[in-house]
């Protein structure tokens, strides 16, 4: 499959699937590098950092500042109060 048909195949998943994907493999990597003995904390630390780095990149310093002060209440909320597997 060419750069272009894959771009194209990618872009007919609808977004909510993709991100279930990319769950699964963020979590795989994730179990991986536990597994390897990389601490979690670490691992969470360094998740945050390149996914706010992901956001200002795309959107825009402003777009992701405001973005990261509605966190705050989400954790709050318990959006992100969700059980881990560790194998």
């Amino acid at each position: 499959m060419t750069a272009t048909q894959n771009s194209e195949a990618r872009e007919a998943v609808p977004e909510h699937e993709q991100k279930r994907i990319a769950l699964g493999f963020l979590h795989d990597a994730w179990v991986e590098a536990l597994h390897d003995g990389i601490d979690g904390d670490c691992l969470a630390q360094t998740a945050l950092f390149l996914a706010l780095a992901e956001l200002t990149n795309t959107y825009g310093e402003e777009a992701a500042a405001r973005y990261a002060e509605n966190l705050g209440a989400r954790i709050r909320n318990g959006e992100f109060s969700v059980q881990m597997s560790r194998q």
